[in-house]
């Protein structure tokens, strides 16, 4: 399994339900998603970006399926004119399956 995480600072924070509601659309574009969870800063708890995504994938090849649906792709453009940073971390979670 992987594990997916990405995090945005937004241009507009006030932006971020908006940004959530985008994101939430793209939660079951294959069948290898077994997580996805999205979250959004929280006026008195700590944060230092204002969304994050939480997904996990069966294994990386349906990780890249996710990423190239063209839902993905369009929701993407959207988010990128909404996002002044955004950080990923991609790691195995269990035994990861790599595509030869």
């Amino acid at each position: 399994m992987l594990r997916h995480i990405v995090m945005w600072t937004l241009n507009n924070p006030a932006d971020a339900p908006r940004f959530k509601a985008l994101l939430d659309s793209c939660a079951s574009l294959v069948p290898g998603i077994t997580e996805f969870s999205v979250g959004i800063k929280e006026t008195g708890l700590e944060a230092n970006v204002d969304v994050v995504l939480v997904s996990t994938f069966t294994d990386a090849q349906q990780l890249e399926a996710y990423q190239q649906h063209p839902q993905h792709k369009a929701v993407g453009v959207e988010l990128g004119r909404m996002r002044s940073g955004r950080q990923v971390l991609d790691y195995a979670v269990g035994p990861l399956k790599v595509q030869a």
